[in-house]
């Protein structure tokens, strides 16, 4: 019995991991996470409301910061059950798609990365608001990093024909948790989320300006192949 359902489990990593290579620390048991809810979503959902659900987790955050804001710290937990529903409607919108083969690879492509986009300023308006105006520039900085790391998994993608979402062993899941022990840590000792959202975004800045130049190189390889196949023609 058992190594009938470690088959099946494995069957279903096929399916929904076919358009996708993972290099993130958490992919192992990520992956069979996500092979066992693809297998339990009810067939009345739709991808589509998948993605909503994870937008929703965004703007979860953003009444987080709202809420901890006016009404007291303590709100900030909402923003780790937000993390908790991004990643739920998020990971499995595209993996139900392909579980079910109706997946959409490049409707899905642009309104993921679309409503990601939209996701991380929410998040990042909402620190914003949240913290005194000398420190705002943090939460620009978050914004606009991310958006650089967005910038890279499409050129990647340009570039490499082959999609992936990580940056070397972090991935989405890892930020999201990264996040919700800065917004824990911020619950049992106010102010520390300015000294965790600076070393973030340090920390993003030197992933990004690494991935970016590996990138480089990458594309300088390209141009080199495509040079020499037009030569020899």
């Amino acid at each position: 019995m058992e190594s009938e359902n470690n088959q099946s489990i494995s069957d279903v990593l096929k399916t929904i991991s076919q358009d996708r290579g993972r290099t993130n620390i958490l992919r192992k048991y990520e992956q069979r996470a996500l092979a066992y809810l693809v297998q339990r979503i009810p067939s009345w959902m739709s991808s589509d409301m998948l993605t909503a659900i994870g937008f929703l987790g965004s703007i979860i955050i953003f009444v987080s910061f709202i809420l901890a804001t006016y009404f007291g710290g303590v709100y900030l937990l909402l923003g780790v059950l937000g993390y908790l529903v991004c990643w739920f409607g998020d990971s499995l919108d595209g993996r139900v798609a392909y579980y079910r083969n109706k997946q959409r690879k490049w409707y899905g492509f642009a309104l993921d990365l679309t409503t990601d986009w939209i996701g991380i300023v929410l998040m990042g308006w909402g620190f914003v608001i949240y913290v005194d105006n000398q420190w705002e520039i943090l939460g620009f900085c978050f914004v606009v990093l991310y958006g650089w790391e967005i910038l890279t998994t499409l050129l990647r993608y340009k570039i490499t024909d082959k999609y992936s979402i990580d940056s070397g062993l972090l991935g989405p899941t890892e930020v999201r948790i990264v996040i919700s022990l800065i917004l824990i840590l911020e619950v049992l000792v106010k102010g520390s989320i300015l000294y965790s959202t600076a070393l973030a975004c340090a920390i993003l800045f030197i992933t990004n300006f690494s991935d970016t130049n590996k990138l480089l190189k990458l594309a300088d390889v390209r141009d080199k192949e495509e040079r020499e196949h037009n030569h020899n023609k």
